[in-house]
């Protein structure tokens, strides 16, 4: 099979909504009154895209980038270097008109319900914030907005929740007032960085079904981040796999899940907890821990962990992104 090689990212059908260029974010490690010379490498030459309508997962394990991604593409992070174009324009050149409408079409959810929400504000005047910033609508207007988002959102009767504090709700409860809150302002892209993980197990199921039903009903593009491969599958179109801040495979959900070609996309699927006692897990066949993200050789990001390391490995550059397959794209010399 002939190999291509990424142009910078994988090339859809349908043009893109979203479209990652060439991503850099360093953060500069520096003492007192000296000038930083060693930089911690968080997300290093990253390309993707979204497609209108879909769920790109970002997945990976903590420490990779993937937040800091989803930061930098609602703009709360500046890069060290790179593009990110919504629509074709570039979201950190836009004219202060264009900022306005960048801030209603692009929203973020957070991880934690419990942090992200203001204890001193009432729900109403929580997911009413946007609407203010963002001088949308008469209070009559907003107040009819807020109580179908909620009931959207599955918080009914909504009057039953305006004015309560946020301390008064559930954890569940919680989440669904930063997803009210999130797309209150009708956004066509939304971050969500891992809105399930701070959930019990019980509730979680109930929110991925709230998302994935919003997003049919809605038409809201997702970049979806989370550790979790069996979420990354439920909800996701295609999903890429980070390590130390670089993308190391990305694939439809079911073909990368069902043949992973990455070393560390396989042992991270091994790692899925299988619901049968009497399974016996074969090992997982990668070495030590995960190296340090500060000024990393620029050899393959994989290598000192990776069973298939050659020399061609240590002595080249990190391997590009090509394409094995249709629309399967991996980071590897010897796959």
């Amino acid at each position: 099979m002939a190999v291509e090689k990424l142009d910078p990212s994988p090339i859809t059908q349908t043009k893109p909504l979203v479209q990652v260029d060439r991503l850099k974010k360093y953060y500069p490690i520096a003492a007192p009154f000296r000038r930083a010379v060693h930089f911690v490498h968080a997300v290093d030459d990253v390309s993707f895209q979204i497609r209108p309508g879909h769920v790109f997962g970002l997945v990976g394990e903590s420490g990779c980038g993937k937040t800091t991604t989803g930061r930098v593409l609602v703009r709360l992070t500046n890069p060290t270097s790179g593009r990110v174009l919504l629509e074709e324009k570039d979201i950190f050149r836009l004219t202060k008109l264009q900022l306005v409408q960048f801030r209603q079409s692009v929203q973020m959810m957070f991880q934690d319900p419990y942090e992200s929400l203001n204890p001193r504000m009432t729900i109403f005047d929580i997911v009413s914030e946007p609407l203010d910033v963002n001088g949308i609508g008469s209070l009559r207007e907003r107040e009819e907005r807020i109580a179908d988002m909620l009931n959207q959102v599955g918080l009914t009767p909504p009057q039953a929740f305006l004015f309560r504090f946020p301390h008064e709700l559930s954890g569940g409860q919680r989440q669904r007032v930063a997803i009210a809150r999130a797309l209150v302002t009708n956004p066509r892209f939304v971050v969500a960085d891992e809105p399930t993980s701070m959930l019990d197990v019980s509730i979680r199921t109930g929110i991925m079904q709230l998302l994935a039903g919003l997003r049919e009903k809605l038409g809201i593009s997702y970049l979806y981040i989370t550790h979790d491969l069996a979420v990354a599958r439920y909800l996701c179109d295609d999903i890429a796999v980070m390590y130390l801040g670089k993308i190391v495979e990305q694939a439809p959900a079911e073909q990368l899940l069902r043949h992973p070609l990455h070393p560390y996309t396989r042992a991270l699927i091994s790692a899925v907890p299988v619901p049968d006692p009497s399974y016996q897990r074969p090992p997982v066949n990668i070495k030590g821990g995960v190296s340090r993200p500060v000024d990393p050789p620029p050899r393959c990001r994989f290598y000192e962990r990776c069973p298939l390391a050659t020399r061609r490995c240590a002595n080249e550059d990190h391997p590009p992104l090509v394409e094995r397959d249709r629309g399967h794209w991996v980071a590897c010399y010897e796959v």
